[in-house]
């Protein structure tokens, strides 16, 4: 009987977990995913050290810890573009330049303002977030759009 509401309850929560991952925003997602994956790379280093695998960890960390630590430096406020002497690869403004905009359009630069809106429909018709593509592309693609076409 037990077993048959701990099952019970297990499913409730997974479909409400389900529901509210449904509404969340790509950005709220992207942050799940990487604390997620980083507690998960807490417990399995804490499980090799217990389990007297000490050495693996290590070895572990080494590799995985410069990208570690340049996630850290781009995650806070001015990131590592803003840094003195920082050579991150992110601009502090999430700006697209008119090469950018061109690229993602699929475009040459100087391409006529008919060329540009023609573009930009027919990706979003793949791209649309009611198509079944991704809030991030359509943004981007609205972006690149405003630019081009001021």
């Amino acid at each position: 009987m037990f077993s048959l509401l701990a099952g019970t309850a297990i499913l409730a929560l997974f479909l409400v977990s389900l529901r509210a991952f449904e509404r969340a925003s790509v950005s709220s997602i992207h942050a799940f995913m990487y604390w997620a994956i980083a507690l998960g790379g807490i417990v399995l280093t804490l499980g090799l050290v217990i389990s007297g695998r000490g050495a693996q960890a290590l070895a572990g960390l080494v590799l995985v810890g410069p990208l570690l630590w340049r996630q850290w430096r781009e995650s806070r406020p001015g990131g590592a573009a803003g840094a003195k002497g920082g050579t991150g690869s992110r601009r502090a403004s999430n700006a697209m330049t008119r090469e950018e905009a061109f690229a993602v359009l699929g475009l040459k630069p100087g391409a006529s303002v008919d060329d540009i809106v023609a573009a930009h429909r027919r990706l979003m018709r793949a791209a649309h977030p009611d198509a079944g593509g991704s809030d991030w592309l359509a943004s981007r693609i609205n972006q690149a759009r405003d630019i081009l076409v001021g």
